[in-house]
């Protein structure tokens, strides 16, 4: 993902949500504090693989199997619990440690990395918990311009954001268990979320030329207003 070609939607996602350009430098500014060079070569298996894209909605506990028989597993935020209770290996977490943190650091220690992402609402988790990582096992990730060792991929939330580092890195078929987009028991701001990440998996379709069952039904009456298709 180019920054030309990201910033005109996150420009679209700061002016939606209120968000100040400021404080997610300010956080990248601290995560670079904690980043050091992260070697991309542990992510050759994900070029041409079938990726799971693991979500950590209620529908996750049903939908194992298809982590289980994906090729490589990434796991957004809560998902990597469920995955781990019923034996499934995760190969990279994605997280900006607002949940499960103990599992992030736990799985960093155990060789797994780890991307963290940085925004201006969770500088507080950055200072407290980054220390607590196995340091070469973190990703530090950003939405603001990307900096000496922290990596702006693209997306907004954990979920669209493991979705857009698999295809950053060759992936072939992405899967995503554990998604649901119409969960009526959440907050309005979780629920604005999860549009943008309708709106932002429907981007990633079109740069990939590939069609996600998890948007199946839905295309027609996604806002595509902002997106650079």
């Amino acid at each position: 993902m180019q920054l030309a070609e990201w910033e005109p939607v996150y420009e679209a996602i700061l002016r939606e949500f209120g968000f100040g350009r400021s404080a997610d430098e300010r956080a990248r500014d601290i995560l670079a504090e904690y980043a050091t060079p992260f070697s991309f070569d542990r992510f050759a298996e994900l070029s041409g693989a079938t990726v799971a894209i693991a979500g950590g909605g209620p529908s996750m506990e049903h939908e194992t199997a298809v982590a289980e028989t994906a090729e490589v597993v990434v796991a957004a935020s809560v998902a990597a619990d469920l995955l781990l209770e019923v034996g499934i290996d995760i190969d990279l977490m994605v997280t900006d440690l607002d949940k499960n943190v103990e599992t992030a650091i736990d799985l960093s220690h155990a060789g797994v990395p780890v991307a963290v992402h940085a925004h201006g609402d969770n500088i507080p988790a950055l200072r407290e918990y980054l220390p607590e990582f196995e340091q070469g096992q973190v990703l530090a990730t950003t939405q603001a311009a990307p900096s000496e060792s922290v990596y702006n991929f693209g997306g907004f939330t954990d979920g669209d954001r493991a979705a857009f580092l698999a295809d950053e890195f060759g992936a072939g078929e992405l899967r995503f268990p554990g998604w649901d987009l119409d969960d009526e028991d959440v907050a309005p701001m979780k629920r604005q979320k999860l549009d943008w990440a309708e709106r932002l998996l429907y981007w990633l379709e079109h740069r990939r030329g590939e069609e996600f069952d998890i948007l199946d039904g839905r295309r027609e009456r996604i806002d595509t207003t902002d997106l650079p298709l």
